[in-house]
């Protein structure tokens, strides 16, 4: 286990070191729930078509959502990922390491990813849902 400010990160010692998320998180504070964050703009609009592109867009997207509530990435604790295609994922993991580190910096939050038809944006080829835990108020 090792601790951050009022998280502590939970992978068992006789497993291998996870790469690039956690396998647990333990937190306490304000729960914020955030919803599921597509790949376009404030606006609404898809500026990336690409997958990199996108995921870039909807990092910044929980970013932003963070910010307002008076947090930030380290504050994350729990990331879902919903991908169109696992393969494409998988295909580019060296760069989308580099877009995450960028976006998020070195946090590795408790994470999952599941592959989907379809999203409800016919556009969209990720989204990604957050749970973060901000420090208690006072």
């Amino acid at each position: 286990m090792s601790n951050s400010n009022d998280h502590t990160i939970v992978n068992p010692s006789s497993w291998p070191r996870p790469r690039g998320y956690s396998n647990a998180v333990m937190a306490s504070g304000q729960v914020l729930y955030l919803g599921g964050q597509i790949g376009w703009t404030a606006d609404q609009e898809f500026v990336a078509r690409d997958f990199l592109g996108q995921t870039r867009q909807a990092l910044e997207n929980i970013v932003t959502i963070l910010e307002e509530a008076g947090g930030g990435p380290e504050h994350i604790v729990r990331l879902t990922w919903y991908v169109t295609d696992v393969t494409e994922y998988r295909a580019g993991q060296k760069e989308l390491g580099a877009v995450y580190r960028d976006v998020l910096g070195k946090h590795f939050p408790a994470m999952t990813l599941v592959q989907v038809s379809a999203l409800a944006e016919s556009l969209a080829k990720v989204e990604i849902e957050a749970t973060a835990v901000l420090p208690a108020a006072g």
